[in-house]
């Protein structure tokens, strides 16, 4: 059983940066694939980042390259999702998650998820 809680989130200009965080429980937390995905409202989930098990492995939605980066952290079971010159456009709930498929970038291929946290990025 893995346990996610997401931080980081908040109100942005657009240009600015956030760092999201997500904590991890679980001894066999480097065993998993994390990923990011975000929600705005009216729209489905979708996929935003994903740093396989062996951390070496990243995949990044198009719509994010060059702008987001995902990594583990020093900090033991940490995941964060570095955002650099946010744009309106990425305001929405962003949710981490954890999972068994090798760079998945479906939600169908995470077994857990944690609850969102809110980015919201202003004109």
């Amino acid at each position: 059983q893995v346990q996610l809680l997401e931080s980081g989130g908040g109100l942005v200009q657009a240009g600015g940066s956030l760092r999201l965080s997500c904590a991890a429980s679980g001894r066999t937390f480097n065993s998993y694939t994390m990923g990011w995905f975000r929600q705005a409202p009216g729209k489905e989930r979708e996929f935003v980042a994903v740093l396989n098990s062996s951390g070496g492995g990243t995949y990044y939605a198009d719509s994010v390259k060059g702008r987001f980066t995902i990594s583990r952290g020093n900090v033991q079971n940490t995941v964060y999702l570095q955002m650099n010159s946010l744009k309106p456009e990425d305001t929405a709930v962003y949710y981490c998650a954890a999972g068994r498929s090798t760079l998945g970038r479906s939600w169908h291929d995470y077994d857990y998820w944690g609850q969102g946290t809110q980015v919201t990025v202003s004109l």
